[in-house]
């Protein structure tokens, strides 16, 4: 299997932001202007994760019909998402996939029924992880703010049984660090399920992304800042990759 990258626009009343460690958020542009941009330079999905507050659900809404409208890669939506009737809204507007965070802890039977519905493939399950130490990551929902009480490996073992087709896997204590994957973290858990892992958190130079798909075994490689701060292009990223023997998906 080729190895994805994936763009990820975090955004708040539909502008693009990004801060360290899901703190100190900064507004970085337009996400349908981004999400084309990244489109041409050969991404081969794109993950729209939406922080904004429960009111401003149909600007949420609004938004991702706008970019399922003018993408032809594959639109991963995520937040806020927490029933049926939100999932069936979001894939409504166009999107072909969804993630489920939060909603996911607090009702794991949502996972098995949305993987029922609509196939484990569109299914995706976030989860963010940060070390408590001795080779321990414990699941924290909200944003990263709040702890869930949940073993990381367990959880991921649980969702598979559950239905869920991939894990968006995050560690906390490296996002927008730039110092790179939590790779033993990213390796554990890519090792301890069947469905596929992409990894999420700290890229900051090329060697990361190796890292994260031949260290880390992840099948899909996520990024922000490098891609919005304009640091690395895509094929900045396949180009390496392929050099190194590692498959992706090439255009021209």
């Amino acid at each position: 299997m080729t190895v994805r990258i994936i763009p990820c626009l975090d955004t708040a009343g539909g502008k693009v932001v990004k801060g360290t460690q899901f703190l100190n958020l900064k507004e970085l542009g337009d996400p349908l202007e981004l999400a084309l941009e990244y489109q041409i330079q050969g991404a081969d999905e794109l993950v729209l994760l939406d922080i904004s507050s429960p009111e401003e659900n149909q600007a949420r809404l609004d938004l991702v019909k706008r970019m399922a409208d003018q993408l032809t890669i594959p639109l991963l939506v995520g937040g806020g998402l927490r029933s049926l009737k939100d999932i069936a809204e979001i894939f409504a507007q166009g999107a072909q996939r969804v993630s489920l965070g939060s909603a996911a802890v607090k009702n794991p039977a949502l996972v098995e029924k949305a993987a029922r519905c609509w196939g484990e493939e569109k299914i995706v399950v976030a989860v963010d992880a940060f070390p408590l130490g001795n080779q321990h990551w414990e699941v924290y929902i909200g944003g990263g703010r709040q702890a869930a009480g949940l073993d990381v490996l367990t959880w991921v073992r649980r969702l598979a049984n559950l239905g869920a087709g991939e894990i968006l896997l995050t560690g906390i204590r490296h996002d927008g660090t730039r110092d790179g994957y939590d790779l033993t973290l990213t390796k554990m858990v890519s090792e301890s399920i069947s469905i596929p892992v992409i990894a999420s958190g700290g890229v900051g130079k090329l060697e990361h992304f190796w890292e994260g798909a031949v260290l880390g075994k992840a099948q899909g490689l996520l990024a922000a800042s490098v891609f919005h701060y304009g640091l690395l292009s895509i094929q900045d990223v396949k180009k390496y990759l392929w050099e190194r023997d590692v498959p992706v998906c090439l255009r021209k």
